[in-house]
């Protein structure tokens, strides 16, 4: 019996002594901290690793985690300055500091970091509108962790961040932003489209102006080099003509031609004068009254020596006012060959044909056609030696 006892006392003793072994020895976890507390107050803070505690004199809280936590709280309905009743996301970064504060310094530390917070939150954007909300979260958060951090900072806590994850205006006014962003956005089109239009007129009128300048300088420079040109073409055109001149001048008078031969090349000028449809007036030169009458008398000295079968007489005798016959070319008017031209001359009003002349004069007489109408030279003024004389052909 008394074995029995003995053997009874020794198992509950080591049953004792295995409890109060197991309940002096504490593990704690990495980055978690334990508050212990003797009778009822609090005695020491257990940090990570292996703690020994009194048993049954030491109490041992539960365990609290050190590392930085994240909580994001429900939406809080805030009035903004504008009347307008916003919700608003929020979510709080946060770590615990101080163990022994966070356990006895707050009952709940999570709850109360939320309370705050939207506390806070009202505060802060209860004195913006709702544009500068919208706009102006980063300074929202700065003044929420501001705020936060000087309040928990008794608690044992530290607020790292604090961010504004969704701002929800009513409906209506989502739509009337809606609205305003697209109208917004149209006119900056419209701008934009305007601007775009605005430099492409610019460019395109500079373009023209461009062009025009060069095609007016193009134009300058061709007029320029057209009028050179034609300054060369006519310097060459007057040096040619100079040099016909003198060479007709100087076998003029190298062939020193009388009175008869040029009375001759009058006659044969005055039908070209005369040509054309849309001559209105063409001039006879003062000097073909007296070539004429050298003709005259001319023909009327040959018809003479005809009929007295003597030859026609060569001089001034022969035609008044003709130059004497020297070295040059005489005209001989063989006979019968100009009967038609002396009627003419005469007032006959015959046709004039063509026909050869004297052996040395080298050519024949041009043919004037049939005159169709009264002669020409039945005009009084024809041979009234006038300087000019006009007529309406």
């Amino acid at each position: 019996m008394t074995t029995l006892i003995a053997t009874i006392l020794l198992v509950v003793f080591v049953v004792l002594v295995v409890a109060a072994v197991v309940k002096s020895v504490r593990i704690v976890p990495q980055a978690s901290a334990g508050i212990v507390e003797r009778f009822g107050r609090y005695h020491r803070t257990l940090n990570a690793g292996l703690n020994i505690v009194t048993p049954f004199v030491d109490r041992l809280r539960p365990l609290i985690d050190l590392r930085e936590q994240v909580v994001s709280f429900p939406p809080q309905p805030v009035i903004t300055r504008d009347n307008l009743v916003v919700g608003i996301d929020t979510v709080i970064y946060f770590q615990v500091t101080d163990p022994r504060a966070a356990t006895y310094e707050v009952a709940n530390y999570i709850t109360a970091v939320e309370q705050l917070t939207v506390t806070t939150l009202r505060n802060v954007v209860g004195g913006m509108d709702l544009e500068h909300v919208l706009t102006s979260r980063d300074r929202i958060n700065s003044e929420l962790r501001k705020e936060l951090d000087e309040a928990t900072g008794k608690w044992g806590i530290r607020v790292g961040r604090v961010e504004l994850k969704a701002i929800e205006p009513p409906s209506s006014i989502q739509d009337s932003m809606e609205k305003q962003m697209r109208a917004d956005r149209d006119k900056r089109a419209a701008i934009l489209s305007a601007e775009g239009s605005k430099q492409s007129a610019i460019l395109t009128a500079e373009g023209e102006r461009q062009a025009a300048v060069l095609k007016a300088r193009g134009e300058s420079e061709a007029v320029v080099l057209r009028a050179e040109a034609e300054a060369k073409a006519q310097a060459a055109r007057a040096r040619g003509q100079a040099e016909a001149i003198s060479t007709v001048f100087r076998a003029i008078h190298e062939g020193n031609p009388d009175q008869r031969l040029l009375a001759y090349q009058y006659m044969q000028m005055l039908p070209q004068i005369a040509q054309g449809d849309a001559n209105k007036v063409w001039i006879v030169p003062s000097e073909i009254g007296k070539a004429l009458e050298g003709i005259g008398g001319f023909f009327s000295a040959a018809t003479a020596s005809r009929a007295d079968g003597q030859p026609a007489p060569a001089g001034p005798a022969a035609a008044p006012g003709a130059a004497p016959s020297g070295a040059g070319t005489e005209f001989h008017a063989p006979v019968g060959r100009h009967a038609s031209l002396e009627g003419w001359l005469a007032g006959g009003g015959g046709p004039v044909h063509d026909g050869a002349v004297g052996d040395n004069e080298g050519g024949a007489v041009p043919g004037a056609g049939d005159t169709s109408g009264a002669p020409r030279h039945d005009d009084p003024a024809l041979m009234e030696g006038p300087s000019e004389m006009g007529a309406t052909v």
